[in-house]
């Protein structure tokens, strides 16, 4: 649970650095590249330690399909909650479309 915990910490720290400013169009590119750094290091000191616990309980393709899979997750609500913007039908079908990339990734060979 820690991995997953710290995945989904990582995560929100990241989709701000990297959505976050396109509610704010008028500032500056160069400003908006380095509050996104700033935030970044943050999402760093946890996805680092995340890999780093959960390697040995999961394999490395185990954890980057658990990461792909909260990283869409986490911008869905994001998206949603602070871009305002809508899911949609096809939103649905490709989660569906992880979920089997989920299965396949953990099933036993």
């Amino acid at each position: 649970m820690m991995t997953i915990g710290l995945l989904v910490a990582s995560n929100l720290f990241m989709t701000f650095a990297w959505y976050g400013h396109l509610k704010y169009r008028d500032t500056a590119l160069w400003q908006v590249i380095l509050v996104a750094w700033g935030i970044a290091f943050f999402e760093y000191c946890l996805q680092v330690p995340a890999n780093r616990i959960g390697y040995g309980m999961f394999t490395a393709a185990q954890l980057k399909i658990m990461q792909e899979v909260i990283t869409l997750v986490v911008f869905a609500g994001f998206s949603v909650f602070y871009l305002g913007e809508q899911l949609r039908w096809n939103h649905a079908a490709a989660a569906l479309c992880l979920v089997g990339a989920v299965y396949f990734v953990f099933m036993k060979p």
